[in-house]
């Protein structure tokens, strides 16, 4: 019936005589939260047929006039508005009531993003957090959640934010330390886990140096490093370059083991660089 409950409801006032209508004699709560146990009551005698119903929750219960129907714990779990109507044959009634969702959360929805990223990046990940209750309702009433990113090499970030309509979400920095964070998400009791994997970032500088081999100059680079000192990763692409006599050559060579080397031609009075991206290193004037 869950689907059809807007439906069902418009088919109920539909079929009821308005000018029978009134709220005066139906006695129920203004508000409930979800789950809890309430009870119905109205005046008269005989029997009647009881409708509750939401867009997302419909019950319908035969009363009997003048008694107290009761609705046991977990009868009504769907937060929203309710209309309450009583169908018999002498009266038809008419009323409302809210439901509103558990106080304590039972679940958070965690979205961290991206899932890998660079080290040392300025407000780069981003957790968003949706706070529900036990029967999976979202928590509209302003909740905190602390939330935390950690680093076995780094210093843990924590941070405190106040929910809004049912969402908090915070910006924090990659720490300085390649590797595996852990960002966890916690409301009270409850507590959720995303792992954000960081990797070195681009080379912050490089350093070149070259060693006589015959006809040809050996070059290696100092080991590459980020501008925290991670190492870069292997396979990440060194440029070779060399100048001479107006002509240019070049070799790409990517990173194994935290250098890169090749052997290029020795001319005398040759200019030697190396670059990776758009970092530069030093040069080198060969035989001079």
């Amino acid at each position: 019936m869950k689907p059809y409950a807007g439906i069902f409801i418009s088919g109920i006032i539909a079929a009821l005589p308005a000018a029978q209508a009134q709220t005066a004699d139906l006695n129920l709560p203004k508000s409930i939260q979800a789950g809890a146990a309430f009870s119905v009551s109205c005046s008269g005698s005989g029997n009647g047929t009881l409708y509750i119903v939401s867009p997302g929750q419909a019950i319908k219960r035969d009363v009997h006039l003048g008694q107290t129907t009761w609705f046991p714990a977990g009868s009504l779990y769907n937060a929203g508005h309710y209309t309450v109507i009583l169908s018999s044959p002498s009266s038809n009634q008419t009323g409302s009531m809210d439901v509103t969702p558990v106080a304590k959360p039972a679940d958070l929805t965690f979205i961290a993003k991206p899932s890998r990223l660079p080290v040392a990046q300025h407000g780069a990940i981003m957790g968003t957090v949706y706070v529900f209750d036990s029967y999976q309702n979202l928590i509209t009433q302003p909740t905190q959640i602390a939330f935390e990113l950690a680093n076995p090499s780094a210093q843990t970030q924590t941070r405190t934010v106040e929910t809004k309509n049912g969402a908090a979400w915070v910006e924090m920095d990659s720490t300085s330390h390649e590797g595996k964070d852990t960002f966890v998400a916690r409301a009270g009791d409850i507590s959720s886990t995303r792992v954000v994997g960081q990797v070195p970032g681009d080379p912050c500088s490089l350093k070149v140096s070259a060693k006589a081999a015959g006809t040809r100059v050996d070059l290696v680079t100092d080991p590459v490093r980020d501008c925290s000192g991670n190492p870069v990763p292997d396979g990440t692409i060194v440029t070779f370059t060399e100048n001479y006599d107006g002509e240019k050559s070049s070799a790409d060579v990517p990173l194994k083991k935290d250098i890169a080397s090749v052997s290029m031609p020795a001319h005398r009075g040759a200019t030697i660089s190396v670059a990776s991206g758009v970092v530069l290193g030093n040069q080198i004037r060969w035989g001079q």
